[in-house]
């Protein structure tokens, strides 16, 4: 279950820890002052009651994350599963897991970030291809993942982007993924604690209604193009693009856009907003029903299943 940037809650990781998977959700889901090594802690207890089930901490390890060292620190010392890193260099994440045996598992879209990740000593890639929901990289699974497999041959990659059905984990693996990791289809969930209207957006929308823009975090993010994105727009200006690039003011800049960008998405999960920014990927067009993790999983697995019978 892919770390979904306030979507991810506890009732969700435990139930994905319940159904032998692994629940992952962002440290930023949790910035109130003791919230996330209380949530560890409790996670931990679920995660002893089972045999299989795990979870993972998501942490954005870009300068702009102001509490980034802080989560990190929570993280070790509630000895953290595994992790996922994003948008930045893995290093401190990898040494500090490493130092108790815990995997990190790095988001990459190219083959360029991959190798710099590998030779940081990453345990595994996150190939996230275009069509993912949130942060999304421009090429498509089927290329991606094999190429990865090809470059780096010894590590494990987990396929994300546009998988929703157990026939999509199926082609994933036949490319030669080692796992898949599944986002935008727990959405609509019914441990999701979303609005209602978000679901249903996630249920009545397709492929061709999902956008990428630039403007709501600064980096490329797909969305569903709802009124509210087509104001915010999908281009940033060649003035903001400046200011991204530029050595003085980028990181400033970077964390305005993303506090801004936080903000919108933070609201327009609430009930009856009208700033409908909400973020999913192109496997909408998958997804037509709002149900538990454990069917989702159940289905999920049933359809895999069948998949390889078909096949062979």
């Amino acid at each position: 279950m892919a770390p979904m940037f306030l979507v991810s809650n506890e009732a969700m990781m435990k139930a994905a820890i319940r159904c032998g998977i692994a629940g992952t959700f962002p440290s930023l889901n949790y910035r109130n002052e003791g919230e996330l090594p209380a949530l560890l802690d409790r996670l931990n207890e679920a995660k002893a009651a089972v045999q299989y089930g795990t979870y993972g901490v998501n942490l954005i390890v870009q300068k702009t994350n102001p509490l980034y060292k802080k989560h990190l620190d929570a993280c070790v010392a509630a000895r953290v599963p595994f992790y996922i890193t994003s948008l930045g260099n893995p290093r401190e994440v990898i040494d500090a897991a490493h130092s108790y045996g815990a995997k990190v598992i790095c988001d990459v879209t190219n083959l360029e970030h991959a190798a710099k990740a590998v030779a940081n000593g990453a345990d595994g890639l996150i190939a996230v291809t275009a069509g993912a929901g949130g942060h999304a990289g421009p090429y498509p699974m089927h290329v991606l993942v094999p190429a990865l497999k090809k470059e780096f041959p010894h590590i494990p990659v987990v396929a994300a982007g546009g998988i929703a059905t157990g026939q999509q984990m199926a082609s994933a693996l036949v490319l030669g993924a080692d796992a898949v990791s599944i986002g935008t289809r727990f959405i609509a969930s019914t441990e999701a604690g979303v609005s209602d209207e978000y679901k249903q957006a996630i249920i009545s929308h397709g492929m061709e209604d999902i956008v990428l823009t630039e403007r709501l975090s600064g980096t490329p993010c797909n969305i569903i193009n709802t009124p509210a994105a087509q104001k915010l727009g999908y281009k940033q200006s060649s003035w903001e693009k400046w200011l991204s690039r530029n050595p003085r003011t980028r990181k400033y800049f970077k964390m305005m856009v993303q506090m801004k960008g936080m903000k919108k998405l933070q609201q327009a999960i609430k009930p009856n907003h009208y700033n409908q920014l909400w973020s999913a990927g192109q496997s909408v067009e998958m997804v037509n029903d709002i149900t538990s993790v454990e069917n989702i999983v159940h289905r999920l697995m049933e359809e895999y299943r069948q998949s390889l019978k078909v096949f062979g």
